[in-house]
């Protein structure tokens, strides 16, 4: 449904008072306007950015941070095990 003229005028009078006298929200109404338009082109499949996306900053800290845990773990029951072989050779090595 159109608008009419006088409706459109209220409503440019309206955005013009807003824009006067709260400058934060008009840059907060248009940083989501911007996202939400990303964020229908990627449905669409037509993303903003490019074909593909790079992984955020944090995902690759905490793949990281896995593979270190996960390493450090292998090493100590490595050299637990080894350990306890070395223990049991020693001591068959007495009988």
């Amino acid at each position: 449904m159109a608008w009419s003229q006088d409706e459109e005028r209220m409503l440019a009078q309206i955005e013009q008072h807003l824009v006067d006298d709260d400058p934060r929200l008009v840059a907060r109404l248009e940083s989501f306007n911007e996202r939400v338009r990303r964020s229908e082109a990627r449905s669409k499949g037509q993303d903003a950015d490019g074909p593909r996306r790079r992984p955020r900053r944090s995902t690759v800290i905490i793949l990281i941070s896995w593979l270190l845990i996960a390493t450090l773990v292998a090493t100590l029951l490595i050299m637990v095990l080894r350990h306890e072989a070395a223990a049991a050779l020693a001591l068959a090595a007495t009988f």
